[in-house]
């Protein structure tokens, strides 16, 4: 499938000066795919039991790796030559293939330690399983690839405007990505959390976990917002000192703080839902909000309404703000009922001594 993008890419109507470099990105970026998938089935199991410390420091010294690589590889330091965008591309590669070496050998240290049977157990296919996994996994696969979707999809048609344009759109998007990195832990955290606890039959646990969960990234989104509206000149002066790009960058976080909070929102309830095991219901969401709604507004207004990359992402605004408040309301509706269906059978099951508790043996 990524070799069929990158043939798409000539047909996507990128400014002249743009695509040949989004060809030269990609032609190598695509061949990270394989390891990011193993990154990120590893990262979901080293969560679900609690082993996050892996997972952190992986993606700390990752980053440190992709700025280092940048560094040597697009301006040509330690005798390498100066490849450009490719260089970019070739960090990023390398980076995904240490994250990916790193939880792996983390997997690896974790089930010795702990004697988690993970090497142990069966291989045999059980049909049954099989269902139940696709029948969670297919729609968690399909929301992340609707919202990641819809970013790439306004990256392309920002594409199809100046190249000036299109640099302000990708900075303040990363600037965007970076920010939503804590909602996106305190997803995971929270889809752990509840998922323990309604598995101990315990739904108001659940309810205080993922209530918690959702309160912590608003909180931080908030302030986020506040930084984008406080200082944005200076925050895409961080990536560039071109006049046009700082004034259009400028902007656009202005529309990032309007989407902010619902974007803490939506990425926290995703993973709180996930607990509870409704994966449908994000997919549809994303669908309806980003693809149905948030798209198609943002661009009539980019190309239609004359707003450029501002009116993609009042779109994008009004996707993350739909779902974001359905998402909400879909979690609200959903934990309340499981609390009133304990309380009609007479309260809870009684927790056991360890069935909240973290692992016994902790990570080193």
């Amino acid at each position: 499938m990524s070799f069929a993008l990158l043939t798409a890419v000539p047909a996507m109507g990128f400014h002249p000066t743009v695509a040949p470099l989004v060809e030269q990105y990609y032609a190598v970026l695509l061949w990270s795919t394989v390891p990011l998938l193993f990154y990120a089935v590893c990262r979901r199991y080293l969560q679900a039991t609690r082993a996050v410390t892996a997972v952190m420091i992986a993606l700390i010294t990752a980053n440190i790796i992709n700025a280092l690589g940048n560094w040597i590889f697009v301006y040509g330091h330690y005798g390498m030559p100066a490849l450009g965008v490719r260089g970019s591309a070739l960090a990023t590669l390398c980076a995904r293939l240490y994250m990916a070496a790193s939880l792996i050998v983390s997997v690896v240290w974790y089930d010795v330690r702990r004697q988690t049977g993970l090497w142990r157990a069966r291989r045999r296919i059980e049909r049954v399983r099989l269902r139940r996994l696709v029948a969670l996994g297919l729609p968690a696969a399909g929301t992340i690839t609707l919202e990641v979707g819809v970013f790439a999809a306004a990256t392309a048609l920002a594409g199809r405007l100046t190249p000036a344009a299109t640099a302000a759109h990708q900075i303040a998007l990363n600037i965007a990505a970076v920010s939503f990195m804590i909602p996106l832990g305190l997803a995971s955290a929270g889809a752990v959390r509840v998922g323990h606890a309604i598995g101990a039959g315990r739904p108001r646990a659940a309810a205080a976990a993922g209530w918690s969960a959702i309160a912590l990234g608003t909180l931080f989104m908030t302030g986020a917002a506040i930084g984008f509206v406080a200082v944005p000149r200076r925050l895409i002066g961080w990536f560039t000192l071109d006049p046009q790009v700082l004034d259009l960058g400028a902007a656009l976080l202005l529309v990032a703080a309007v989407f902010q909070l619902f974007d803490g929102v939506q990425g926290v309830a995703t993973g709180v839902l996930r607990g509870l095991g409704d994966t449908r219901t994000p997919m549809i969401a994303n669908l309806a909000g980003h693809w149905l709604l948030g798209l198609p507004v943002g661009y009539m207004l980019c190309f239609a309404g004359g707003l450029g990359a501002v009116g993609l992402w009042i779109g994008l605004s009004t996707g993350l703000i739909v779902t974001g408040v359905t998402l909400l309301w879909v979690w609200h509706a959903r934990i309340n009922a499981l609390v009133r269906e304990a309380d009609l059978r007479g309260g809870e099951r009684p927790q056991s001594v360890t069935a909240l508790a973290p692992p016994v043996e902790h990570e080193a």
